[in-house]
Parts: C-alpha cells; sequence; structure tokens
C-alpha cells in the first residue's frame, strides 16, 4: 500500500464514530427524588499500612439525596454528606480510641471540618448500567473535583414487604489522595511504602428510596 493509500484509509478510520450511542438500561423503578437509605449504605476506604496490608475502615453517618432519571441518567444529580466524626476502624485494643486519633486534628480534624460532601457535576454513562460521575468532594476543608466509578444494580417500583417504595441500588469506587486534602502525617518518603499511604481507595454501596414514587408493586 502506498504512502497515499495509507494515509487516506487511516483518515477515514479516524472519521468514523467511535461507538453508538449508549442506552441506559431498563428499570421499573421511576424518576424522582431519591433518598439514600441508611440501613444498606456503606462507605469503606482502603489505605497501604507499610505497603503490607490495605487498612479498612468505614464511616457510619451517611446521607444522601439523588435526582433520579432512568431516561435521562446523564441528568441526574447527586449530593452526599458524611459525618468524619463516625469513622469505625475496629481497633481491637478498646484502652486506645484509634477511632478518635483518625477522627482528630492530625488527620480528618471532624471538630474543625464536620462534613463532608461531595456534589456531581456531570454523569457521562460508560456502559448500559455503568457511568463516570464527576464532582466537587470536599474533605479537611478542601474542594476537588474526582471522578466514581458507579454501577447501577437495579431497582423496582415498590414491592409490598417493602416500606421504603421504590428503590434503587448502586456501587461505586474511586481514589483520592491524601496529600491532595492537606493531610499529609505519617507520608512514605519518596522511593518507600514505610508509612500511611497517600491513595485511599474508596468503596460505596448505597440503596436509595421514595416512598412517593408512582409505579406498580411488585410482588403478590
Amino acid at each position: 500500500m502506498t504512502f497515499r493509500r495509507l494515509a487516506a484509509a487511516l483518515c477515514a478510520f479516524l472519521a468514523l464514530p467511535v461507538s453508538a450511542e449508549i442506552r441506559p438500561v431498563p428499570t421499573q423503578a421511576p424518576a424522582g427524588v431519591y433518598k439514600l437509605d441508611p440501613d444498606y449504605a456503606r462507605v469503606i476506604f482502603k489505605v497501604s499500612h507499610l505497603g503490607f496490608s490495605n487498612y479498612t475502615a468505614l464511616f457510619t453517618r451517611l446521607d444522601a439525596e439523588l435526582v433520579f432519571d432512568p431516561e435521562d441518567p446523564e441528568a441526574m444529580m447527586l449530593r452526599a454528606t458524611v459525618d468524619p466524626a463516625s469513622i469505625e476502624t475496629h481497633y481491637p485494643d478498646p484502652t486506645f480510641n484509634f477511632n478518635a486519633l483518625l477522627a482528630g486534628p492530625d488527620f480528618l480534624d471532624a471538630g474543625q471540618f464536620p462534613e463532608i460532601t461531595f456534589e456531581s457535576t456531570s454523569i457521562r454513562l460508560t456502559a448500559p448500567d455503568r457511568a463516570a460521575v464527576r464532582g466537587f468532594l470536599t474533605l479537611h476543608g478542601v474542594t476537588r473535583e474526582i471522578t466514581l466509578r458507579v454501577k447501577y444494580n437495579g431497582g423496582y417500583a415498590g414491592h409490598p414487604a417493602d416500606p421504603g417504595g421504590a428503590r434503587i441500588g448502586f456501587s461505586a469506587s474511586g481514589t483520592i489522595f491524601r496529600s491532595h486534602f492537606g493531610m499529609s502525617l505519617g507520608l512514605p518518603e519518596p522511593g518507600t511504602t514505610l508509612g500511611l499511604g497517600d491513595a485511599v481507595q474508596v468503596q460505596i454501596e448505597a440503596e436509595f428510596i421514595n416512598p412517593d414514587a408512582p409505579g406498580p408493586q411488585l410482588g403478590p
């Protein structure tokens, strides 16, 4: 193939659309404003400890509101809050309050910064049941834009055994860096892992409910 033909073929290839429009996965859950069901919600984080393991903990007091639109997911909006003082490490020594240490001035400083917030700015479908959700995270008094990878697990318009009404569920994950939010205590020296890692892996499991959503009730 001559150079001219190769160039023409490459230009034709680049002119092709990358992919067809992604259509959202069908769901029985109707559009509306949904509130987080705290009984079925967890925010878990993991951070490297000396490079030997990923120390894992969670927060126990959460709240969120989602404007849900199954026909146009990219128009949806989310606002979530976490109480940093609700950190739970399950530290085994009852004589040492490790929760208080992490919630204290050396780390989250919940006394000065009593709320962690996330507000979405855009949602982009990457598959029928998956999306990249960008938004502003405010943590430790610092606001930065982050991206969460979110999977829609499904939903229903209601069920006789569910007093919450319409229900939807999601799994999400992302990574933030402690140093980006002014928390540098214990960071390893460059080239080593001897310390508390900078990268923090965040995992979220969440169900939202809307008792006022219209729609058929599933089940007998």
